[in-house]
């Protein structure tokens, strides 16, 4: 597995997070992630109306989990950059 490498300077990644860009694709994910939360909470009410196996329903929530930390992750990557950037500094 390859070291991560980031190519970009610390005030262009503080930049980018002050960005409309940015903020749309915040926004834009922030959306996904109220849809997988809605996704969530209707698993209960559909399990009573189709009587899943509790197999699938744990594979649903699962999956729906994942999805959630998937979109955690992406919001979160300006500040994973600017951390290895830190750390990268740190080591010079």
């Amino acid at each position: 597995m390859e070291a991560i490498s980031i190519r970009t300077t610390r005030g262009q990644v503080e930049e980018f997070k002050e960005s409309i860009l940015w903020a749309d694709i915040v926004h834009e994910l922030l959306t996904w992630k109220e849809g997988f939360e809605l996704e969530m909470k209707a698993t209960v009410d559909d399990a009573v109306e189709h009587n899943p196996s509790t197999a699938s329903v744990l594979l649903h929530m699962g999956d729906l989990n994942g999805r959630l930390k998937a979109v955690d992750y992406m919001l979160s990557i300006p500040d994973v950059f600017l951390s290895l950037l830190e750390v990268k500094k740190d080591e010079s």
